[in-house]
């Protein structure tokens, strides 16, 4: 299936889809730490838009983001830049930002077909990847050429230029 045939198809379905190498994969139940986080991160995130008083805007899961035509995947939140898309959107065309947050049944999706489908698109700068049990941020940066940067943290401040907005490590998390 295409990404154009999976979003004219999804519409009307039951529950998360994502569509991976053309197939349709049904996104897993998940669990109150993984919501709770989800929630955090937007918070997170939104609050340091504003901060910075840049014209971004943080979106939670929901809209898609194709990276190829057999490819479109529903992150837990993004962030994106420039124009908004219009109310009807079913996906962002052009993220800054993309999180994930590592539920048992995703984490090798997340560590490799997301992450290269991710920097695929080249308007993402900043992909980060939350686990909520270890409290830890793996952020992967885009670097010079193809260099991909990644840093691991547990604590401190998540610098995310482009496009200018910092966010403290524990905000992301539900409190302890």
């Amino acid at each position: 299936m295409s990404a154009d045939e999976f979003l004219a198809w999804a519409e009307g379905q039951e529950g998360r889809l994502e569509l991976h190498d053309g197939a349709v994969v049904a996104m897993s139940p998940e669990r109150v730490v993984h919501t709770r986080t989800k929630g955090e991160v937007f918070f997170a995130l939104r609050s340091a838009i504003l901060r910075a008083g840049i014209p971004c805007r943080v979106y939670p899961d929901g809209p898609g983001l194709r990276v190829n035509s057999g490819n479109l995947f529903e992150p837990d939140a993004i962030v994106a830049c420039g124009p908004p898309p219009h109310d009807n959107a079913l996906e962002i065309t052009n993220p800054a930002i993309v999180v994930e947050v590592l539920s048992p049944s995703t984490a090798a999706i997340d560590h490799g077909l997301k992450l290269m489908g991710y920097f695929s698109l080249p308007s993402v700068e900043h992909y980060l990847i939350l686990d909520p049990d270890r409290r830890v941020v793996i952020h992967h940066k885009r670097g010079q050429g193809d260099i991909i940067e990644t840093r691991i943290l547990s604590e401190g401040v998540v610098r995310l230029d482009p496009p200018g907005i910092e966010a403290p490590v524990a905000e992301m998390f539900p409190p302890a």
